[in-house]
């Protein structure tokens, strides 16, 4: 099974009937998404003075993001998306303005670390609801791998615009602008795409599993989230230890336009690879693609100027949106429909686990060690991950999980 798509596939998916409102919606819902934590990261920087907390606080709100995921993701599938994210809306607008304001009074790092977790337990997964959404809207095959590349395309070209945004504006007068702007989006966005008919027309769906794991308990699951955690963390690493290069050529607005450029090959590559992509079966793409990302990673600590350092980055970027696709297509072969909210919940949960880890580690290791050090341990991590993932690999099957099915498969 190729898993690709033509350029046709992606024009039908986009113009499949109810598809407009939800996908411009869910362009501004998504368009903060790596700008609040980067932003948040920047300000608490500026306002302390110090990476390590602004690493500590970062890595918390991703912690509550992965936490949120899967229980938002959990609770989508069995009530539908509408109700469950308007209510994640008006919480996650109070737990912004409680964050915003201890940053202001200087309140210790633990109270920040904690806020920071609420603000990511709150944040809407939208990304979530949208990626389930394809199955109600495009059938199975061509048509709907081609949407699930459009996801992971257009939440690369927000990678692109939200570290630019948010490099940018922490040089504003007030350097919790970023955080403000991309919280406004994100709120906005969410309420839009949770009011549009076609999300509201979606209902509960039966549960895959009663298991308190729910798609988690499939060992292909289990398999996908591994490769995306290792995903993560290799690209939380870099996602601290640029901005902190940056600072130290004196020049810290750069940082984040420096990571844009890691983005920007990542769609450019991206949509050709969806076309063509390599290795054809999934169970060894997993591996190889993180595999490949990780060991173009290591070069990053080689540059001793920012210019040589942003060319790094332009040929490290090209397996980002590769591995975004992989995973959720993936989901498609090792858990049934049923889960589809929650199991990309649990992808999300990987992903953002990484990052906290990634952030949290490099943010020490910039402080005590050196940028350098950070890039190095940040590829050895994600080949080691690599390489248990290709132990693995034998969970990953190449026909979907049995719709009828339970837990299909005993657990590895």
């Amino acid at each position: 099974m190729s898993h690709s798509a033509r350029l046709s596939d992606y024009r039908a998916a986009l113009t499949a009937p109810g598809a407009g409102w939800p996908v411009i919606a869910s362009l501004l819902a998504r368009m903060p998404i790596a700008m609040i934590g980067l932003s948040l990261l920047l300000y608490v920087q500026r306002e302390t003075g110090s990476f390590a907390v602004a690493g500590a606080m970062s890595a918390g709100t991703l912690v509550g993001v992965a936490v949120g995921a899967v229980i938002q993701g959990r609770v989508m599938d069995r009530l539908g998306p509408t109700r469950p994210l308007l209510v994640t809306v008006a919480l996650f607008v109070v737990t912004v303005t409680v964050a915003v304001l201890a940053v202001e009074h200087r309140q210790p790092a633990v109270v920040l670390v904690v806020l920071g977790a609420a603000v990511g337990l709150t944040e809407p997964m939208v990304g979530a609801a949208s990626r389930a959404l394809w199955v109600h809207l495009v059938p199975a095959g061509p048509i709907r791998h081609a949407a699930y590349a459009y996801e992971a395309i257009s939440l690369e070209v927000f990678f692109i615009l939200g570290p630019a945004l948010a490099g940018v504006l922490v040089a504003a007068p007030w350097a919790g602008t970023g955080v403000v702007l991309a919280a406004v989006c994100m709120v906005l966005g969410s309420t839009g795409f949770a009011l549009t008919r076609a999300v509201r027309a979606v209902g509960p769906t039966r549960a895959a599993t009663d298991a308190l794991l729910g798609a988690l308990a499939y060992p292909g699951m289990r398999t996908v989230a591994l490769a995306a955690l290792g995903f993560g963390v290799t690209v939380g690493f870099v996602e601290v230890a640029v901005p902190a290069a940056a600072t130290n050529a004196g020049h810290a607005p750069l940082g984040g336009l420096m990571l844009a450029l890691w983005s920007l090959t990542s769609v450019a590559f991206g949509l050709f690879y969806a076309t063509r992509p390599w290795p054809r079966p999934m169970h060894l793409r997993l591996p190889a693609l993180l595999a490949m990302f990780a060991l173009l990673v290591a070069p990053l600590a080689i540059p001793t100027s920012l210019l040589g350092l942003s060319l790094a980055l332009l040929v490290a970027g090209i397996w980002i949106t590769p591995q975004s696709t992989m995973h959720s297509t993936a989901i498609e072969l090792v858990t049934p429909s049923g889960a589809a909210t929650e199991a990309f919940g649990w992808v999300v949960t990987a992903v953002t686990l990484g990052l906290a880890i990634g952030h949290s580690t490099s943010g020490y290791l910039v402080d005590h060690v050196g940028v350098p050090a950070s890039f190095l341990v940040g590829s050895g991590a994600g080949l080691l991950i690599a390489f248990v993932v290709w132990l693995r690999r034998g969970t990953v099957a190449e026909q979907p999980v049995d719709e009828a099915a339970r837990l299909p498969v005993p657990a590895r």
